[in-house]
């Protein structure tokens, strides 16, 4: 499977995003193989736009540029517009903390956002996924409106021993830099999953 995700990085990926996406960006795809959450669709598309990118996909991947890494006292941010819902609940938002994200070894921690009005917060390592904050509804998110589109901004704010995350404005959780969310330090970057259609504006990283 890792053969097969290393020569999908270098046959499709690689170039095409080159050629599409901003400068220095990368992707790595997921390979699911849980029946009832497959990353089945075999294309990923993603084209530049004005202040960012567009991912329309496809499987789900986690996107990053080199020279985003972050390392004590940080905030990550970017707006995401969901151009159209999903055919069932999907999310997407950032990610800090990562190292290796090319290699099966990967390690980050997400804050993702999805179209019914939850948030969800995971560390990933590997294969092994831990719940910071399971699925959450609050309020602070935005589902799409009768255009189908919505339209939420994201922030990881790391400062002393805490962490924030922050939906629209709104801190939704906040989490001591211990255990889970220890390591913050890393590279930053997105996070979208398979069969969405997602503008991606704005990444900084102060």
């Amino acid at each position: 499977m890792y053969a097969a995700l290393l020569t999908l990085l270098a046959a499709f990926l690689t170039a095409p995003l080159a050629a599409q996406a901003p400068a220095g960006w990368q992707v790595r795809i997921d390979k699911s193989t849980e029946a009832n959450d497959p990353d089945d669709v075999p294309n990923v598309k993603v084209t530049t736009t004005g202040k960012g990118f567009r991912v329309t996909g496809g499987p789900a991947g986690t996107y990053w540029n080199s020279a985003s890494r972050a390392t004590g006292n940080f905030t990550a941010r970017a707006t995401f517009r969901l151009m159209k819902p999903s055919g069932h609940t999907n999310y997407y938002g950032l990610i800090i903390g990562g190292e290796d994200l090319a290699t099966a070894k990967q390690r980050y921690t997400y804050f993702l956002v999805a179209q019914n009005g939850s948030y969800i917060i995971r560390t990933r390592t590997g294969e092994t996924l831990q719940d910071v904050q399971s699925r959450t509804m609050h309020a602070a998110v935005s589902q799409p409106g009768a255009d189908g589109t919505s339209t939420n901004a994201l922030e990881v704010r790391v400062s002393g021993n805490q962490v924030a995350f922050v939906v629209n404005g709104t801190v939704v959780h906040t989490a001591p830099r211990t255990g889970a969310v220890a390591q913050t330090d890393g590279l930053a970057g997105v996070r979208v999953n398979h069969q969405l259609d997602v503008e991606v504006e704005g990444f900084q990283l102060q």
